[in-house]
């Protein structure tokens, strides 16, 4: 892994924390340490997103919005809000996007086209799935620190990793110590 690789801390949020929300992840607890120890070794190479419900209606994030309406809120709502333990990974603002893959142009700015990215974050099955698979078409090299991902269920988690795993070597699925020990 090269030191030029960077961290995609993906939609560490209250939204997906919080065991009394319908996107809340069983895991997420547990892969906050994780994550934690990922950022300190990343340094200031350390991207935090964040999924805001800015999404154009007319699309069909309408039929989505319909169908969760508990997450049609104003973007100022706290359930956008990173949670405690994910504030002060990242020097650099957050980036927040309307959608579930977080990978474009806003990134790839950053890490450089065909950069090197480990991702890390919610929801395995959903946005980081979502971020891996189009990072991995516009030609990054991307690394899955799995340990690091928590799921809907752990069910979905294992699905989403063995979709992951059938992309090398465009995507490696790996686990944080793997990572730390290449870095």
């Amino acid at each position: 892994m090269s030191r030029e690789s960077w961290l995609v801390v993906i939609d560490p949020q209250a939204i997906f924390a919080s065991p009394d929300s319908a996107w809340g992840s069983p895991f997420f607890g547990d892969v906050m340490p994780r994550i934690r120890e990922l950022a300190g070794a990343f340094g200031d190479r350390v991207i935090v997103t964040r999924w805001m419900p800015t999404a154009d209606r007319s699309t069909s994030w309408g039929a989505y919005f319909a169908a969760w309406p508990f997450a049609d809120q104003p973007s100022g709502d706290p359930l956008f809000d990173l949670v405690p333990d994910a504030i002060g990974l990242s020097p650099h603002p957050t980036l927040d996007l309307p959608t579930f893959g977080k990978w474009g142009s806003a990134i790839e700015e950053i890490v450089g086209r065909g950069g090197h990215v480990v991702l890390a974050g919610v929801s395995t099955d959903c946005c980081v799935i979502s971020t891996a698979l189009a990072a991995a078409d516009a030609g990054a090299h991307v690394t899955i620190a799995a340990d690091a991902c928590a799921g809907s269920t752990a069910e979905n988690h294992a699905a989403a990793v063995r979709i992951m795993g059938l992309y090398p070597p465009q995507i490696t699925v790996s686990d944080t110590a793997m990572v730390l020990t290449e870095r």
